[in-house]
């Protein structure tokens, strides 16, 4: 089957639920309002706290939610055909995804910025918000390991990969220096002066491997990992606006570039699908994943259709600089919207390849020979790249390579085939670190808030003490999963807890939606709650039975079974008691007329009761 119908129906429905949908929950549901001022201004205080311009902002936002899920995840679901993943990242995205993020943010927002533990705490019960608390900064941790897993598999033994990333570090501290304090307002100066330094890193890198810094920028995979542990606890340490918003304001020009790139690409060279809409591997048997179709696609598939990811930034570090109600729309639907439609671009490059090259990139040699499945460009591919792509399991090279396949269809661009590839690899490095810097912070936030109920002190988020030791812990955190795992333990871990978190995200908006007084538009978040909350919890009793516990019992590796199952279990229970004092709530609301109005309950047969605007008390 040919693309471009894929990208055709992909670009319309987005479009028609932008503007109808989005349109409908922001006037119906959350009732936004200009009139209400933000904490960005409120509380703005240069460090977190502060009002930013809506493109910016969106660069961010973009940025910080878009990270390995939507290029990794429908890579490896990949093995499922075109057709499954095509259509849980259409439907989920336009009724799920975009739901979920926007409606966290609002909450956010009239919360002064709170996390998500904290605004849970408010409207569900005291309860959901300490287990909560628990749940979600075990969930955040295995996020970041598994969407750092990525970056070490595409950027172990690549040099020119590596330098790229690196320089992105110190053309952000320069944008963010000519942005705020240069020449502040003056953004268009520093978009024009970032994204040329970045796509000379890029052209100049191909000179890093034969030169002598060639050594330097060539780290192992621990190497990679020591690295990335030391940009996420810089990141999360310094002020906002010196590197996390412009490195990600940069990012986002070219992810946003790219993927518009790709998409004129498709349209142009329209590719033809070589893997089937449906493989045989539906049912479970997988060499990738040995799991069924259902439930492993919606797991699998975490980003680029609802991700809980998505509910840490939009309750984390977009709410404390959005400038006026309206803007969230704008970023909280839209920017759900363009992950979208990168988890489609993704899933078309990887699907282009012939079966037989996709497979021998993506397993070990040993798990490849065993599928007696023959190879078809996968000789020439390495050489055209410049790199060996056998074995690179991850997703994130099969991805490069299908990348550098769309890039050098359009005429005139054969001939750099080795560059487009570096760039795709860098493309997706840029994703997924822009995630571990933003997630890292939210992370931090978390610790500190959590830290604070034992010393006040410790929850303010500009006492410096308080900071480094928090984002030790939390790096420390990660940086463990993503030393000791593997793509097989990690991605199942980190899709099952990620969507357990989404289904905690949207429990809270159905909440805010209930104690607002409008409980007739619960169903907009209430359906994908359902639907994400039973796939989720049968895939990790599955990882359970079926990945973690044979763990346990061979050689080297029960610690690592005893942990990946015990934190599955823990996050299993600590969802499930969320879900049921959730459901509590609703009843007390909707049955005994009992509301939450600043965390007391207050009877709807009161003569001055008023509900609550939505995610305000």
């Amino acid at each position: 089957m040919n693309a471009l119908p894929l990208i055709i129906i992909t670009l319309c429905v987005m479009a028609i639920a932008y503007r109808y949908y989005s349109a409908f929950i922001a006037a119906k549901v959350v009732a936004l309002d200009d009139k209400r001022i933000t904490p960005a201004h409120t509380m703005k205080d240069g460090q977190n706290y502060d009002p930013t311009n809506k493109w910016v902002l969106f660069g961010h936002h973009f940025a910080a939610i878009a990270g390995a899920g939507p290029l990794i995840g429908p890579v490896l679901a990949a093995q499922f055909g075109f057709l499954p993943g095509f259509l849980w990242l259409l439907i989920g995205v336009v009724i799920a995804g975009a739901v979920h993020d926007f409606t966290t943010l609002v909450a956010s927002v009239r919360r002064n910025g709170r996390s998500l533990a904290e605004i849970a705490r408010n409207e569900i019960s005291p309860l959901a918000g300490t287990i909560g608390s628990i749940a979600i900064l075990i969930i955040l941790v295995i996020a970041l390991a598994g969407l750092g897993l990525a970056v070490v598999n595409a950027l172990r033994e690549s040099s020119w990969g590596t330098f790229t990333i690196a320089m992105t570090i110190p053309i952000a501290l320069f944008v963010g220096l000519w942005m705020y304090r240069i020449r502040p307002g003056k953004i268009a100066e520093a978009s024009a002066i970032g994204v040329i330094a970045v796509v000379a890193a890029v052209v100049f890198g191909h000179y890093i491997p034969d030169s002598f810094l060639g050594p330097y920028f060539t780290l192992s995979t621990e190497g990679i990992v020591i690295a990335m542990a030391i940009y996420g606890f810089v990141a999360s340490v310094l002020p906002v606006w010196l590197l996390l918003v412009p490195r990600d304001y940069l990012s986002s020009y070219m992810k946003i570039g790219t993927i518009a790139l790709l998409v004129i690409g498709v349209v142009v060279v329209h590719p033809d699908l070589k893997m089937p809409a449906i493989t045989e591997f539906v049912g479970g048997g997988g060499p990738i994943f040995s799991g069924k179709l259902f439930p492993f696609l919606f797991v699998t598939i975490a980003c680029g259709a609802i991700s809980g990811f998505h509910a840490l930034v939009a309750s984390g570090t977009t709410p404390k600089m959005l400038n006026k109600e309206s803007d969230a729309r704008f970023i909280g639907y839209g920017a759900m919207l363009m992950e979208g439609l990168v988890g489609v671009i993704a899933l078309i490059a990887a699907c282009s390849l012939h079966p037989g090259d996709y497979y021998a990139i993506n397993l070990s040699p040993e798990k490849f020979a065993a599928l007696g499945m023959p190879t078809v460009n996968l000789t020439e591919l390495s050489r055209e790249v410049g790199e060996t792509v056998a074995g690179r399991p991850g997703g994130a090279v099969s991805l490069a390579v299908g990348f550098a396949q769309i890039f050098a269809g359009l005429p005139g661009l054969q001939s750099f085939m080795s560059i487009w590839y570096h760039f795709a690899i860098m493309f997706e490095a840029l994703f997924i670190l822009t995630t571990i810097d933003a997630g890292t912070r939210v992370a931090r936030f978390m610790v500190q808030e959590f830290g604070g109920r034992v010393w006040k002190r410790f929850a303010r988020t500009d006492w410096l003490p308080g900071n480094i030791i928090a984002t030790t812990l939390v790096v420390f955190s990660w940086g463990y999963f993503l030393w000791t795992g593997n793509i097989s333990t990690i991605w199942p871990m980190f899709g099952t807890a990620n969507q357990l978190l989404s289904a905690v995200a949207l429990a809270v908006a159905t909440s805010a939606i209930i104690n607002s007084g409008k409980e007739r538009y619960a169903w907009v978040t209430l359906v994908p709650m359902i639907f994400v909350a039973v796939t989720t919890l049968v895939a990790s009793w599955l990882n359970i039975t079926d990945t973690y516990l044979p763990l346990m019992s061979r050689p080297g590796t029960q610690v690592q079974g005893l942990v990946n199952t015990l934190l599955t279990v823990v996050m299993m229970i600590c969802a499930v008691v969320v879900l049921v004092e959730a459901c509590r709530r609703w009843y007390r609301v909707l049955v005994k007329g009992e509301y939450l109005v600043h965390g007391q309950v207050v009877s709807s047969s009161a003569n001055d009761f008023t509900p609550p605007t939505f995610g305000c008390c």
